[in-house]
């Protein structure tokens, strides 16, 4: 079993205190997002019971995303990214207390459930405007908290955090379900209190771009550093694809209430389940890191993501006959795919996510990172959503078994795109931390 020393030895970026904080603020506000969405979603389904209303939830948070992120980049390289982080958690605080609000007994309640419907839609828009400011900042804190030579073991480990955060706030939100809509989501500001408490911790960092620029000359350097950057594109465009088409997750109410019939906790672990999956491929990574060919792994990686997603459309025939009932879970055949599934498709999400943060990372100058970032959110943060909103239209029209297995086909047919298209990608030997030349 190796010794502490040995841990500390291979994973030195932990040695930071500064570094440490910002993981758990990380942390701490995806677990409540997380925990947070997958009750809103649930919430929303039963009041609904309206597929594209599940995929609506996306696009009403896909399009401040977009939008905002089109400047926010520019503001996040002009300001302290320290307080920026601040001022968007303290938003989501906020939030959490109107989504409290809507939920409250005899207050929300009076809405009509059409009206109650839109207020949601609201809530999650103005969520989607702050995401738009908390990636690129939380990106380029990153950056200024430890040595350039550290980055992939940073990446690794700021992707564990994150997943970690993933795995249990749909999980915890599942459970906590079972108490009341009003107890999950205050225990869901109570989470992002603790987030903020986190962040407190570190000093303010240096502001890396000193000089003054027309917003729209500085937003096209952000653009042009990403389309004329091929590595970097091609990682951007495979994720966001990959992510776009593969969005069964949005549709995992449905199989959950309709399909598998295991209620608000087999609901809560099939959320966690990709999570799940990815931290277990993250804790092999923080042993044995990714050293050669990383470009054609990424490619087949998202292919097995692709396949596990087709497999999980179909869970539904291999039997929901219940043959008993575990950590109060309804057990199945169907329902054991679908876990096993959606396991295996963060496990294979992982291996993405650590060589698109590093190549980000590592090729990204640091006068450009709240733009570059910015554009990143663009890419890949708004592809979880528009998935979302792809997989609810066209389970509308499709059917939902369907929709998820034309989203599967659909991803590994984008990876033989890129495979011709990007040969800087397949051709990428290894994740070394060069210092880039500044634009």
């Amino acid at each position: 079993m190796p010794s502490a020393t040995s841990f500390l030895t291979k994973n030195e970026a932990l040695r930071y205190p500064l570094f440490r904080n910002y993981l758990m603020q990380r942390f701490g506000i995806i677990l409540a997002l997380n925990m947070q969405s997958a009750i809103i979603g649930y919430y929303v389904y039963q009041l609904t019971h309206d597929k594209l209303a599940l995929g609506m939830l996306g696009l009403w948070e896909v399009i401040p995303a977009i939008g905002f992120s089109l400047f926010s980049g520019h503001f996040v390289d002009l300001k302290e990214k320290k307080m920026l982080i601040v001022q968007c958690i303290a938003g989501y605080i906020l939030l959490s207390a109107f989504f409290v609000f809507l939920v409250w007994p005899g207050l929300g309640h009076s809405f009509s459930s059409q009206k109650l419907l839109w207020l949601i839609y609201a809530g999650i828009f103005v969520g989607g405007a702050l995401r738009a400011f908390l990636g690129p900042a939380s990106f380029a804190l990153q950056g200024l908290l430890i040595p350039r030579e550290l980055y992939p073991n940073a990446t690794t480990w700021s992707s564990t955090s994150w997943q970690i955060g993933a795995v249990i706030g749909p999980l915890l939100g599942g459970f906590m379900l079972a108490l009341g809509y009003k107890t999950a989501l205050i225990t869901v500001g109570v989470i992002e209190l603790v987030a903020l408490a986190s962040i407190m911790r570190i000093p303010r960092q240096a502001i890396m771009k000193k000089d003054k620029e027309p917003i729209s000359k500085s937003l096209g350097e952000g653009l042009r550093f990403v389309f004329r950057t091929q590595l970097v594109l091609a990682a951007l465009s495979l994720d966001m694809f990959a992510v776009l088409f593969g969005g069964a997750v949005a549709l995992l109410p449905v199989y959950a209430i309709d399909i598998l019939h295991v209620g608000e906790i087999g609901y809560g672990w099939m959320r966690a389940a990709p999570g799940i999956g990815s931290i277990i491929t993250l804790g092999i990574l923080s042993f044995v890191p990714l050293k050669k060919k990383p470009g054609i792994k990424l490619m087949l990686c998202i292919i097995g993501f692709g396949i596990s997603t087709i497999i999980f459309g179909y869970c539904g025939y291999f039997g929901v006959t219940s043959w008993g009932t575990f950590l109060g879970v309804r057990m199945s055949w169907g329902f054991l795919v679908a876990f096993a599934m959606l396991l295996a498709g963060g496990m294979f999400d992982a291996v993405s996510v650590v060589i698109r943060g590093t190549v980000l990372q590592v090729n990204t100058p640091d006068s450009m990172r709240g733009r570059v970032a910015a554009v990143n959110t663009m890419f890949i943060s708004s592809s979880n959503e528009l998935g979302g909103m792809e997989s609810g239209i066209t389970a509308k029209f499709m059917g939902t078994v369907p929709a998820v297995v034309f989203g599967g086909c659909m991803t590994i047919v984008v990876v033989g795109i890129t495979y011709f298209a990007a040969p800087m990608l397949r051709k990428l030997n290894s994740l070394n931390a060069e210092k880039p030349k500044e634009v």
